[in-house]
């Protein structure tokens, strides 16, 4: 038995040891065709335009273009699902945020995968502010105004989102929790789709990343009446955040990163970090995300990962607590 068991010791080790030169060979010549990058929201949205801007950088950075697919349904589900079952050769790359990554798995009660063990993070790109805005047409000119109307017709008013369990979902849900508020919810199939409702009347606020909505906002067709961090946005220094307007305990920001499908090489994964964070670094890619609001992070797989761990506990928290759940 000790044999064996000796045996066994060896050949695992020398397994190890032999497989070590192909997983940098693999990095050496990685990439030598384009990357896909698997965003799990509609196009038009803050994700997506974040994905595009930084998969451009990152594609100029490998060599190879980093081309994006966009998958929206069951709130990322499938998305994540599909970037789960690729090959982990660096090749398949998910944009991973709050809603796939730590909040469907207490939120739909069906999901069988679990993304902080079906993946390996690579970097944490940004943090990002959300914005609760309504139409240049609302009846409502404040904060104040929609917290009014909502405490004296309660379930009345309504809201989109990017999506259940999405940040923009998430964000609202907190709000109305501790406001003590009501609201029907509109789930769409990212945050371009429903801004594009709210566009037509249908919807009375939405609360969603800076990116998805500053050009409706530069354009005057969507208002913003408050912001989700606890410090005033930059760009947006006339508007107050939802802390500072009656909830301070209140604070929500949308994060986005990558990460792999489990067991894609170290050297890939280091490979494609460095490339991210060289991208992030380049003025382009820099000034756009500032003035988007975005706090760029580029940090190491471990940190992302321990990042992620709080993330899926604070919100299962929550949603337990507040009763939200998805057949």
């Amino acid at each position: 038995m000790l044999n064996r068991r000796l045996f066994c010791a060896l050949a695992l080790a020398t397994a190890s040891i032999l497989s070590a030169p192909a997983a940098f060979a693999q990095a050496d010549d990685y990439p030598s065709r384009p990357v896909k990058l698997i965003v799990p929201y509609a196009a038009g949205g803050g994700t997506d335009a974040i994905a595009r801007l930084v998969a451009n950088g990152v594609g100029e950075k490998l060599g190879q273009s980093m081309v994006v697919e966009n998958n929206g349904s069951a709130g990322g589900n499938v998305a994540s699902q599909q970037a789960a079952n690729a090959d982990p050769d660096g090749y398949t790359v998910l944009m991973a945020n709050q809603g796939p990554m730590v909040v469907n798995p207490h939120l739909f009660k069906t999901m069988k995968l679990d993304p902080l063990t079906a993946f390996d993070p690579v970097t944490l790109i940004a943090k990002s502010p959300l914005v609760l805005v309504v139409s240049k047409n609302s009846p409502y000119k404040s904060f104040a105004d929609l917290v009014a109307y909502g405490k004296a017709n309660p379930g009345e008013l309504t809201y989109g989102s990017a999506g259940n369990g999405s940040a923009s979902h998430l964000a609202t849900e907190l709000f109305l929790s501790q406001a003590g508020l009501e609201a029907v919810h509109v789930p769409y199939k990212g945050a371009g789709p429903a801004l594009n409702d709210m566009l037509g009347g249908r919807g009375d606020f939405m609360v969603t990343t800076l990116p998805s909505v500053l050009g409706l906002m530069n354009s005057g067709d969507m208002v913003p009446l408050a912001v989700t961090t606890t410090e005033r946005v930059a760009s947006l220094k006339d508007v107050p955040t939802i802390a500072e307007s009656g909830y301070p305990d209140y604070v929500s920001a949308a994060w986005y990163g990558f990460a792999v499908p489990k067991g894609t090489p170290a050297p890939i994964v280091e490979k494609l970090r460095t490339a991210t964070v060289e991208a992030l670094a380049a003025p382009a890619v820099k000034e756009r995300l500032e003035a988007e609001g975005a706090v760029i992070v580029g940090d190491t797989p471990q940190e992302f990962g321990d990042m992620m761990k709080a993330e899926s506990q604070r919100w299962a928290s929550f949603l337990t607590e507040a009763g939200i759940s998805i057949d």
